[in-house]
């Protein structure tokens, strides 16, 4: 966590020495004009540092005409941070940029939580310097915010229904997700039914109770991702009662991981046939992307 507010308040700190020098030695209106054009360019520059060094990466997928089809989004309800008293929720671009993933590809969406309702937004996901583009496109769509506030009860839906189920994280996930025994169920029923099951970060927890056509733990023996260990504790926040490394490795997953000086920087999509996994907040894109590759092959015939 120190790594990234250094990566935040370090550029911060060389435009208001540069504009100090400026101030005092030329003069306070060209000192002003210093600090604000500074400022212009730090905030512009801080969100695309951050993307450069694999925060949010820009992934180059293609597009699909996938008419017809459904995906179904789960997001936690859970909105506090144990007895910290911060709020926390859904990771915002977790959740919003596979929403336009599918939705642009002219699915039907639907969202949906283990209790219906509302699903809170993690408040350090939706703002600078961290939202994306997809964030603010969310925030500023009517509809989109609309079933995120009204969320459909996952009892109460068929998930047979939908050609991909899909579990968003952040850190309210871990609260709720890898508990609820409905949650394993509707998706052991999809799953069984042909649909494409995946996730992203804490997202993976969802996937703890479901199971194969066989009757087996899903996660037995594949190849699988989630949130590492070490993210965690780099962003010191490990109060939460399951974390997604520890706990795929528990149920028998073949956990893939990629590491970077901080993992809040690395990034991987893992597909095991019609399972795929995305490591954390940066995975959103292409973790869709390849299950709308699925959905399509097995539209047209093909194996996965």
């Amino acid at each position: 966590m120190r790594t990234i507010i250094a990566l935040i308040v370090g550029p911060a700190l060389i435009v208001l020495s540069i504009a100090g020098v400026v101030f005092t030695q030329v003069g306070r209106i060209v000192g002003v004009i210093a600090l604000v054009a500074g400022g212009m360019l730090y905030y512009w520059s801080v969100p695309r540092l951050l993307n450069l060094l694999g925060v949010h990466p820009h992934y180059k997928g293609r597009e699909f005409d996938l008419t017809g089809k459904k995906a179904l989004i789960i997001g936690t309800n859970h909105g506090t941070l144990g007895d910290t008293g911060k709020k926390t929720g859904v990771a915002l671009s977790e959740l919003s940029v596979p929403y336009y993933q599918f939705l642009d590809a002219k699915m039907q969406v639907d969202l949906a939580s283990p209790l219906g309702g509302n699903i809170p937004i993690d408040p350090q996901t939706d703002r600078w310097p961290i939202a994306t583009p997809y964030d603010r496109r969310f925030l500023g769509d009517h509809t989109a915010m609309n079933k995120l506030q009204n969320s459909l009860n996952i009892a109460d839906l068929d998930f047979k229904d939908y050609d991909i189920v899909f579990m968003a994280g952040g850190w309210g996930a871990s609260y709720d997700l890898g508990r609820s025994e409905v949650l394993g169920e509707k998706t052991t029923e999809a799953y069984v039914h042909g649909a494409i099951v995946g996730s992203v970060c804490h997202g993976a927890l969802g996937l703890l109770n479901v199971k194969d056509e066989n009757g087996n733990p899903l996660l037995l023996g594949r190849n699988a991702t989630g949130v590492t260990d070490k993210q965690i504790r780099e962003l010191g926040i490990n109060i939460t009662p399951m974390h997604p490394e520890t706990e795929l490795r528990k149920a028998g997953a073949k956990f893939n991981s990629n590491t970077a000086f901080v993992d809040f920087m690395a990034d991987i999509t893992v597909v095991d046939e019609r399972l795929v996994t995305g490591q954390n907040q940066n995975s959103g894109a292409e973790t869709a992307q390849k299950m709308m590759m699925l959905v399509e092959k097995i539209a047209e015939g093909k194996a996965v």
